[in-house]
């Protein structure tokens, strides 16, 4: 699972064109967390993966999707039209109105050591959900 996670924060990272230094050091961040050592997580970012099938994933699981998406976007201190643009259509293949994005946005920090209610988060982000 977390592979397919971060082949998303992946293609985001690459949606601008370059993936800056914050960017892949989050990814790093993440893989490591999650058992993935350096070297893996790099041939990722070296070959990026189409991203599969996303409707199959629980509702926890879209949402730490959508959190981390949002936080990765936020992370090297710039926000690019094309970085809210894949943002949105990832929301959308994961079942959200694409509006969620710029109501959860405001309120994920691009650092992960500053924690949001993300309990409350999740509740905001379920009423995007698509019937």
């Amino acid at each position: 699972m977390i592979r397919e996670q971060l082949n998303i924060l992946i293609n985001l990272a690459a949606s601008d064109k370059l993936v800056e230094d914050r960017e892949a050091k989050t990814i790093h961040m993440l893989g490591k967390a999650n058992g993935l050592s350096k070297e893996e997580v790099d041939e990722m970012l070296k070959r990026p993966q189409p991203i599969g099938n996303l409707t199959a994933l629980s509702e926890d699981q879209k949402f730490a999707n959508l959190y981390q998406l949002i936080q990765l976007m936020k992370s090297d201190g710039q926000v690019f039209k094309s970085e809210i643009s894949f943002c949105e259509a990832i929301a959308d293949r994961l079942g959200y109105k694409k509006e969620v994005i710029s109501e959860l946005a405001t309120k994920i920090y691009s650092d992960p050591s500053i924690t949001s209610d993300r309990k409350s988060l999740m509740a905001r982000a379920h009423k995007f959900l698509k019937p």
